[in-house]
């Protein structure tokens, strides 16, 4: 055989052998441009339903879950009706701190979205509230206000700010098959306006 012939034979060996690594690789770049987009989706949700809430056209405790709708509508391509959480709080300063007024999260049944659905509820870095009634949270009453630390020392006394928090359960392509570390276990994004 010609040296030529054998240096053909010898770079097939040699792709064979690298090809799974370039395939593991794509596949790790690909995943992870998947997470970044998710990430970039659930932040922009965050700030696009602090500006929603922040406007005031309906109130909070009638219109909270038309506002989540609206944003979780605009996800694609995340599944965000099984994965996705959404909680809205408002929270005021007092001469003595801050404090929650009301939180809302994502439980539509009107529409048969959220919570119902997916039973999907991350605890929100805010408040975290144990007994919910529909979608508000029902222990937060005006001689309970449990305080808050977002934005402490910084509200003035009566100033109201809105919390917006979103989560995302981002399942990563590899990490069954491999059992590699995630970008989360939750994507996350709060927006205070």
């Amino acid at each position: 055989m010609t040296p030529r012939i054998r240096q053909h034979g010898l770079a097939a060996v040699e792709f064979a052998m690298l090809l799974p690594l370039l395939l593991f690789l794509l596949f790790v770049m690909v995943d992870g441009g998947r997470a970044l987009q998710a990430n970039v989706i659930m932040v922009n949700l965050s700030r696009e339903g602090a500006n929603l809430v922040a406007r005031g056209n309906t109130s909070l405790e009638t219109g909270s879950q038309d506002i989540i709708y609206a944003l979780m509508a605009s996800a694609p391509p995340l599944d965000v009706n099984k994965r996705g959480m959404v909680y809205i709080t408002r929270v005021m300063g007092t001469a003595t701190g801050n404090v929650i007024l009301d939180q809302y999260r994502w439980n539509d049944t009107a529409r048969k979205l959220g919570y119902d659905i997916s039973k999907y509820a991350p605890a929100s870095r805010v408040y975290g509230c144990n007994a919910w009634l529909v979608a508000l949270c029902a222990d937060i009453t005006s001689k309970n206000r449990p305080s808050s630390a977002i934005m402490q020392g910084k509200l003035d006394d009566g100033e109201v700010v809105y919390v917006v928090e979103t989560f995302y359960k981002f399942d990563m392509l590899l990490t069954g098959s491999f059992n590699l570390p995630v970008f989360g276990p939750d994507l996350y994004s709060m927006t205070i306006f």
